[in-house]
């Protein structure tokens, strides 16, 4: 992508459909009269006045214990400087958004018009009532320092400047398990720290909190070593000075264990690299271009233990892995502060945690078989969904046995169970879907090519790396749309009926007459379908010339499928394709079948829809709990449409008695694990959480589906096809751009999958 398309991406991003990136929705009911009255006045004065017996009650009878408040004056922004409180504003609303989605922490932004320490600190001291925390951002040292100590110092809330101790924290823990894995010691390694911002003087800090020996660091800044000789150090900088008559980087690096790069680009070389110990570990830091790159250090060094700050290498230092949670875990038993005992119980759980087998969600978000503790693994992944469970626990501990604790927890099985109620626990799909189909991109046609916004979708996937497009329809319509999208990649242009692709064409019509010519198809009806961009499409993907396919933005779904279904037929052994559409609720994902295909099936093929289903749900990460539907609840009625529920049931609980699925049942019970588990003990699904629907007839499954999508603003994924022999999906007709690039992440990974079990089979022959 262009730099000036990413620019005019990024601006619209930012810009429409409405400015921002984040809201206030009110958590009460205000739609009459009486809720009004108990929101406002008259009622509201009823918890002023308690608060006001007990400042303590704000807590019970407000949101401010989960309030923080994102603070900054733009003086150090990311890695655009000092640039002003307004232009950091964008930042910091996307710090917000991070804290909602990964602990489901409400941030409020803050940018403060000044630059002076006594200033700065005074307003927030002032606001500091209204919120639970303080995260301070992009605040420009020497004052960072300043700042914070004052504040935590003066306020009995959490205060804590992330660009300091988020990476320290998250490094920390990637530090001490590289020790580990090279068999050295804390307290021996050689460590060398490029850079000597807020940053890297708390990294280090917190390094020798671990055990880190003060005389075997040597820091730099931009004026090389820095030493114990030289004049006008600061406070921070004369904590790490060292004696050793060394100036300059390369001499620093000579025998050392390991490197902190928090500086700038490209600064180390492979001749430093091979200077340094054996087995050194490096953590080449810098944004968005690390000190060495990757694969560099790599190919210098194959003793290497490697992690930078990108997301498309192993290793990953990320402040997401932090800041949410630790916030969490303070928010949650009232911490008056978060101090050294907390951020050190947040990297050893950080780096105990990577230690534990990987779940299966982890490792097919990341498309590996399986992720384990050694050198391309030593911090956890983003995508992790055991975070929110571990590391505020650990958190809220520390806070409570340090003394910082106002109310302690309890029920530690209650607050693990709260935790992973959280949003951002697996409420990730789009996340994950994306990430995965960029590990081993597809190539994926797009049928209809000459509408812009089946191009803007093409166009996207491309430049995200989510798949290889194939372009169908008239070559310079197709043309002229990509330059009006500004989209100058080659990519794969095809039109089905011109003469360039003649010998193909009649290639694919001979071997769709031989595969039907016994349903109805003549050589010249199968030589005029080969023209038609969605039989052209299907039969590419059947003779192994594209990956997957994309089709129905631009015509009914009946009119797709058809041809689909004649090219490419029923995978072996399945009776009745079907489709999966994917909601993605406040309460996570909900897989929902068959959205669109099946009409009224019987017992045995609810069975078969509910068994691929749930195959589904377990290719995107989940465990499938699977409610079979109905307007009727476990025998209580004998019409036949609610007993082929129950004989449907009754397949699978014989075909595969390790699948929990139950029902027939209603969908507030299969949704409500209280009602479940009040009313029908019994069941395979009391005590668990539903996240799999199977619909008795297409009617109730539509109307569901589309009703979700309508009035409850859910994404929707889908509809996902399965059972068909290759991975051909059928957008709904109008579908937006979004949903188009989710779709082809889905085809893509369906492809991956695909692609896996051939591979399986070959190898077992």
């Amino acid at each position: 992508m262009s730099k000036e398309k990413q620019r005019r991406e990024a601006l619209l991003y930012h810009a429409k459909p409405q400015p921002g990136k984040i809201k206030i929705v009110p958590t009460k009911p205000y739609s009459t009269q009486r809720d009004l009255a108990l929101a406002y006045s008259p009622g509201v004065a009823e918890p002023c006045l308690e608060i006001e017996k007990n400042k303590d009650d704000v807590y019970k009878y407000t949101a401010k214990g989960n309030i923080v408040a994102v603070i900054s004056n733009g003086t150090a922004v990311l890695g655009l400087g000092n640039i002003g409180p307004e232009a950091s504003k964008p930042v910091m609303e996307g710090k917000s958004l991070l804290f909602k989605i990964f602990a489901d922490i409400d941030g409020i932004d803050i940018e403060l018009d000044t630059e002076d320490v006594d200033k700065f600190i005074e307003t927030v001291k002032t606001i500091a009532p209204t919120f639970g925390g303080i995260n301070l951002e992009d605040i420009k040292a020497p004052e960072a320092f300043e700042i914070e100590r004052r504040l935590k110092e003066e306020l009995d809330i959490p205060v804590m400047h992330d660009d300091q101790h988020g990476t320290a924290i998250i490094s920390a823990a990637a530090l001490l398990n590289a020790i580990e894995l090279t068999n050295k010691k804390i307290d021996e390694v050689k460590i060398v720290v490029s850079g000597a911002g807020a940053a890297a003087v708390s990294c280090t800090k917190l390094y020798k909190a671990f055990g880190a020996n003060g005389k075997n660091i040597v820091m730099l800044d931009s004026k090389g070593v820095i030493r114990s000789d030289r004049e006008n150090l600061s406070e921070e900088k004369k904590e790490f000075a060292t004696d050793r008559k060394i100036d300059t980087l390369e001499e620093a690096m000579k025998d050392a264990d390991v490197f902190i790069g928090l500086s700038i680009a490209n600064i180390v070389t492979p001749k430093m690299l091979k200077s340094m110990a054996d087995d050194p570990i490096v953590f080449a830091m810098a944004n968005p271009n690390p000190e060495i790159a990757y694969d560099l250090a790599c190919k210098t060094r194959k003793d290497v233990i490697m992690a930078t700050g990108r997301s498309d290498h192993p290793n990953q230092v990320n402040n997401v892995l932090g800041f949410p949670f630790i916030f969490r875990g303070a928010l949650d038993v009232r911490a008056t502060k978060i101090n050294e005992e907390m951020k050190m119980a947040a990297v050893r759980a950080l780096a105990d945690l990577t230690r534990e087998p990987v779940p299966e969600q982890v490792n097919i978000a990341y498309d590996a078989t399986r992720l384990a503790f050694g050198k391309e693994y030593i911090i956890p992944k983003p995508f992790d969904p055991r975070l929110i469970t571990t590391i505020p626990l650990a958190v809220a501990k520390a806070a409570m046995e340090s003394g910082v604790a106002k109310a302690p927890i309890q029920d530690w099985d209650k607050y693990e169970e709260e935790l992973y109620q959280r949003s951002g626990n697996d409420n990730k799909v789009v996340r994950l879907l994306h990430n995965r189909a960029k590990v081993n991109p597809k190539r994926i046609v797009f049928a209809e090519a000459e509408l812009l916004d089946v191009m803007k979708a093409a166009q996207i996937v491309y430049e995200e790396g989510i798949a290889e497009p194939i372009l169908l329809g008239h070559k310079p319509t197709i043309e002229s749309l990509k330059k009006e999208l500004d989209f100058d990649a080659e990519v794969t242009i095809i039109d089905p009926r011109s003469d360039e692709v003649k010998e193909l064409r009649t290639k694919y019509a001979l071997r769709l007459w031989e595969s039907r010519k016994r349903k109805g198809e003549t050589q010249y009806s199968a030589r005029v379908n080969m023209g038609k961009r969605n039989y052209f499409g299907a039969m590419m993907l059947l003779e192994g010339d594209a990956d997957g396919m994309i089709s129905g933005y631009s015509r009914s779904y009946p009119k797709v499928l058809r041809p689909v279904f004649e090219v490419l037929g029923r995978a072996k052994g399945v009776k009745n394709a079907s489709t999966v559409n994917i909601m993605i609720t406040e309460r996570g994902p909900l897989f929902l079948a068959d959205t669109s295909i099946n009409i009224d099936p019987n017992a045995e093929e609810l069975a078969e829809i509910a068994q691929m289903t749930a195959n589904v749900a377990s290719t995107f990460g989940f465990n499938p709990v699977v409610a079979m539907l109905s307007y009727a609840n476990f025998g209580s009625s004998i019409h036949p449409n609610a007993q082929k529920v129950k004989e449907a049931v009754r397949i699978l609980h014989e075909k595969n008695p390790d699948l929990v699925v139950d029902g027939e049942i209603q969908t507030d019970f299969a949704l409500s694990q209280e009602l479940c588990n009040n009313n029908f003990p019994f069941s395979k699904l009391s005590g668990k959480k539903v996240n799999t629907l199977i619909f008795p007839n297409l009617e109730s499954a539509n109307i569901t589906y589309k009703l979700l999508k309508g009035l409850n603003k859910a994404d929707s994924i889908g509809p996902i096809m399965v059972g068909l022999t290759r991975a051909a999906h059928i957008l709904q007709l109008g579908a937006s751009v979004d949903e188009m690039v989710n779709m082809t992440a889905v085809a893509v990974i369906d492809a991956q999958e695909r692609e896996k079990r051939r591979k399986t089979r070959s190898g077992a022959e």
